[in-house]
């Protein structure tokens, strides 16, 4: 048995050691889309969304002068980004909440398993933040820290936590909550009927303390069977406590409701004239430029001059509710009339432009046009930089560029493949990016990959085709298709390649170099399955740089 178990850790090594590698010299994006392509004084101005792409489910909160920003991650590592501001529009990364293993296991999760809706807090009490939320493949979990930029705790679960989306409230007088999402007691009547249930939260023990309470049923306007309240955030504003809470689904119909009550527990009273504080499910005209949809999701912020803001999710779509870009993060000031806030009126659209005095300009590729160069220089990958599922050592950074081990995982595998992605934050988009990589099999193949799931993808690569090195173009809606093969002749195959995607909205252009001029390779390639609305899912479009000696198609 020794032996065998030896023979096996040498087999394993030896495969390690001859795996085929591929070089990339570097990875460019630029950005061009019509709606951000106007002049603003960025001194009083901003563009919405603030981060744009797949920046979904945010969740603020403030110490002093700072705010912090979350999103949910899904099934990419490290988890939870996390971001500073001192304005609330211009935003840098300061990291991942969860940057352990030990902190999110994502082992054999769909791409939209793993992480969502986290929920930061700020307990000004015991000066601690909290995030919390839900890990699909594990359950509902927070993690604390006194300083977001010095790392976060190991998870603390939740067992009496069901459901998903649980927030922390903690009261002036320290007492701390949890609100969630979670089937009615006594089940459901209708498909899509959910409940807010309330915890006591032990803050000296870390733990929940008696039964759930459920503060509210079905959600607003119940005569009309509401669906799918969730996303829950309990406050405490003057004389009263206000629960706001996304209804609707993450689609056309999402929106945001709110209630008020004199105590955590109820009974909650209704904003029956004023709900939904935010939507743009109606009473807007489809062709109005720079549209956006899908909006809710949000979350409540105070400045420290006592002004509110909001910031949500939403969408913005090329066509119809086709989007590939994601849900991205927004934000609109709040207005309070007679005790009630507002996000925005009812039939109104989402500005693009918006006004906000103070604001502190800084460059960066969170919103925007922008463009960005990554020559891999460094001895470690830009925060920009993900991985799909809980990676292993695939990849080696030496200052001059950026070594992918190929493995035997394919995108289309539950698996963590050997690649790194980064977000398609526009419509229209280039990437481009040089592999040196020499095939040594048709299951051998290395370049970029879109990502939207694992039945749902491209792959653009070199690799070998009837023994012939060749570059393929490969397109998968549940089922792979090749869409083109272009084969290389012995200097060309010799050569690095250089990989330039062209994205035009709903259609993607593929090119290709070995030295000289672009050559078009694919034209008008239909990208609407890297959708969420054709793939299913809550991502948006990925791009990424992969290798792998598993290539489904030979």
């Amino acid at each position: 048995m020794k032996h065998v178990l030896f023979l096996s850790i040498l087999m394993a090594a030896n495969m390690a050691s001859t795996a085929q590698t591929a070089q990339f010299s570097y990875f460019s994006y630029g950005g061009d889309d019509t709606r951000f392509d106007k002049e603003i004084d960025r001194s009083r101005q901003y563009f919405n969304p603030i981060l744009a792409g797949f920046y979904p489910d945010p969740s603020i909160c403030r110490k002093g002068d700072t705010y912090y920003l979350v999103n949910s991650s899904f099934s990419f590592f490290p988890g939870v980004p996390i971001f500073t501001s001192k304005d609330l529009v211009n935003w840098t990364q300061l990291g991942h909440v969860l940057d352990r293993k030990s902190q999110l296991p994502l082992d054999r999760q769909n791409v939209s398993g793993g992480i969502f809706a986290p929920a930061i807090t700020y307990n000004e009490k015991n000066k601690t933040f909290y995030m919390i939320t839900t890990n699909v493949g594990a359950g509902n979990f927070f993690v604390k820290t006194k300083d977001p930029a010095k790392g976060w705790s190991e998870p603390i679960y939740l067992p009496k936590v069901g459901g998903i989306d649980p927030s922390f409230f903690f009261d002036k007088d320290g007492r701390g909550y949890i609100v969630n999402n979670d089937e009615p007691i006594g089940g459901h009547v209708y498909e899509g009927e959910r409940s807010i249930m309330l915890h006591y939260f032990d803050v000296e023990g870390d733990s929940v303390v008696g039964d759930q309470i459920e503060i509210v049923r079905s959600g607003s306007h119940v005569q009309k069977h509401p669906i799918w309240i969730e996303g829950p955030h309990l406050y405490r504003i003057g004389k009263y406590y206000y629960l706001m809470c996304a209804e609707g689904g993450t689609g056309a119909w999402h929106s945001e409701v709110i209630f008020r009550s004199k105590k955590p527990e109820g009974p909650w009273e209704e904003f029956t004239e004023g709900n939904p504080i935010l939507t743009q499910r109606t009473g807007l005209d489809p062709q109005r430029p720079d549209i956006v949809t899908s909006a809710g999701h949000a979350d409540l912020v105070s400045t420290p001059e006592g002004d509110w803001y909001a910031v949500f999710l939403a969408c913005r779509p090329y066509e119809d509710d086709f989007y590939n870009t994601g849900r991205d993060t927004y934000l609109l000031p709040v207005s309070w009339e007679n005790g009630w806030p507002t996000i925005l009126e009812k039939d109104k659209a989402i500005p693009t432009v918006n006004e906000k005095e103070g604001l502190q300009p800084k460059e960066n590729c969170l919103t925007g046009n922008f463009e960005y160069c990554d020559r891999f220089a460094s001895d470690t990958l830009d925060i920009r930089w993900m991985f799909l599922r809980n990676p292993s050592d695939f990849y080696t950074l030496d200052g001059k560029g950026l070594t992918l081990h190929a493995k035997p995982v394919n995108i289309s595998q539950k698996e963590s493949p050997s690649a790194i992605f980064a977000r398609q934050q526009h419509h229209t988009f280039t990437a481009e990016t040089e592999v040196a990589f020499t095939p040594r099999s048709s299951k051998e193949l290395a370049g970029f990959t879109l990502l939207q799931n694992e039945e749902y993808n491209f792959v653009f690569g070199k690799t070998l085709v009837g023994g012939k090195p060749a570059l393929t173009l490969t397109r998968s809606e549940k089922e792979t298709v090749r869409i083109s093969t272009v084969f290389l002749d012995e200097k060309e195959a010799a050569a690095p390649v250089k990989l330039k995607i062209c994205g035009k909205g709903r259609y993607y252009d593929f090119y290709y170099s070995t030295g000289g001029d672009w050559t078009l390779m694919a034209r008008g390639v239909d990208a609407i399955n890297l959708s969420t609305n054709r793939s299913g899912g809550f991502i948006g479009a990925c791009i990424g740089l992969y290798a792998t000696s598993d290539n489904p198609l030979k």
